[in-house]
């Protein structure tokens, strides 16, 4: 495809996804819920035939030599599957906030002013890897009562031409535009350049990916964008703290599945712990092959453990995505220098404390600058299905217009609604 053809070709997206939302705008709840159950029944009737299909992403992203945790992100195994049916049938069975009134009140002059929540429009989707962002994307633009236009990458492309084909066919059942949810079906990246650039069309473009796409996107889009950027997050354990309870959390924070962003990737610890902590998780990761990069401190402090895989940090391990068994590990003097550190390190989307002490928990809530904060809970928590949102399009790590987990409300915007009974002003 020329690059004529591909700004034809987008464009007509555009125009299709423009002329669907508006028939979204104002689906019944009971319509938009008919497609969500209709998806994750398509999903489960079809797994057998979309691992096909992902099989043959994966054989190009293995012969491309792309990296192990990357290939990961490609799979579309039973289980992702169901979640992702499930994703839809909880959206399905929550209230919907579209046309919805809040704040109402009455002014003095008579009338009263509320707000409505209301469809943002068209989003354009691009994202990396993962092919089940392809139906969370779409189930949540679904509910919201948007239309979206889907651009995922070059290699899940036959797992995402297929999974949009379910979702057309259960907007089809429906009696919804299958225009509602379009994936771009070329690899073509001019695709991308023409899709931030149609503010005639899109409303809003979320991408989802490494930090050159989103850079990119943010520097060249001609609407506005609600980024996801990379997941360096972080565990600190303080003191005071239950170390027991320290030890399984910041296992799991790390080890529970290494490639997903909401892994911790730094591990910060209280002098006043380090000598009994740091043995005990120490152990943990050797166990689990975890490589540490450590600082002079942490390394005394676990060079006696068997099979320690240590590094000697840099300044960039402190900052680093590494979505692989590595995890950095620093020692520091208390809450102040954790909060300080995390605040210059992270990526701002998900950070925790483990600590029995009240004061320095509210300090880390209020203090640190993330889109998700934690008290005594894993990182991998950081979730729109965990959080009970149903499935969700991205984590954003902007502090307008969504951040943390973005689900259906932030898909939506705020109207002014005003009511009066013939009121003038004079």
């Amino acid at each position: 495809m020329n690059a004529l053809n591909v700004a034809e070709y987008t464009h007509t997206l555009g125009s299709q996804a423009k002329a669907a939302s508006a028939l979204m705008a104002r689906a019944p709840a009971a319509v938009k819920n008919k497609a969500l159950r209709a998806l994750a029944r398509l999903l489960r009737e079809h797994t057998a035939a979309l691992q096909v299909d992902n099989a043959r992403d994966l054989e190009r992203a293995r012969a491309a030599g792309l990296a192990e945790p990357l290939v990961d992100r490609l799979k579309l195994t039973p289980k992702v599957l169901d979640t992702c049916a499930e994703g839809c049938e909880q959206l399905a069975a929550m209230a919907d906030v579209i046309g919805e009134i809040i704040g109402m009140k009455q002014q003095p002059s008579g009338i009263r002013v509320g707000q409505m929540r209301v469809p943002l429009g068209v989003f354009g989707m691009i994202y990396e890897s993962r092919p089940n962002v392809t139906i969370e994307a779409a189930s949540l633009s679904i509910k919201s009562g948007n239309a979206c236009i889907l651009r995922g990458g070059s290699e899940a492309i036959d797992s995402n031409k297929a999974l949009a084909r379910l979702v057309q066919l259960a907007l089809a059942e429906a009696g919804l535009p299958e225009d509602a949810v379009q994936l771009v079906q070329t690899t073509d990246r001019e695709a991308v350049g023409q899709l931030i650039a149609m503010p005639q069309f899109v409303d809003v473009i979320i991408p989802r990916g490494g930090k050159g796409l989103i850079e990119r996107i943010s520097r060249d889009a001609k609407v506005p964008v609600i980024k996801h950027l990379d997941g360096n997050c972080h565990t600190y354990v303080d003191d005071p703290c239950d170390v027991a309870m320290a030890v399984k959390v910041a296992d799991n924070a790390k080890t529970q599945k290494y490639s997903p962003c909401n892994a911790s990737e730094g591990l910060l610890v209280a002098r006043g712990v380090a000598a009994e902590f740091l043995p005990l998780i120490g152990a943990v990761y050797a166990a689990k092959g975890v490589e540490m990069r450590v600082c002079p401190e942490s390394r005394a402090l676990l060079a006696p453990v068997a099979g320690a895989r240590l590094v000697d940090a840099t300044e960039q391990d402190w900052s680093e995505e590494y979505l692989a068994p590595i995890i950095s590990i620093k020692v520091v003097a208390g809450v102040d220098e954790a909060i300080a550190h995390i605040n210059h390190y992270s990526s701002h989307h998900t950070d925790a404390i483990l600590t029995t002490n009240h004061v320095h928990a509210q300090r880390f809530l209020r203090e640190v600058d993330s889109a998700s904060v934690m008290v005594n809970a894993s990182t991998r928590f950081a979730d729109g299905f965990e959080y009970g949102l149903g499935a969700e399009i991205g984590i954003s790590t902007d502090k307008f217009h969504a951040r943390g987990p973005v689900g259906i409300e932030g898909l939506t915007s705020l109207k002014y609604v005003v009511l009066g009974e013939g009121e003038v002003r004079g």
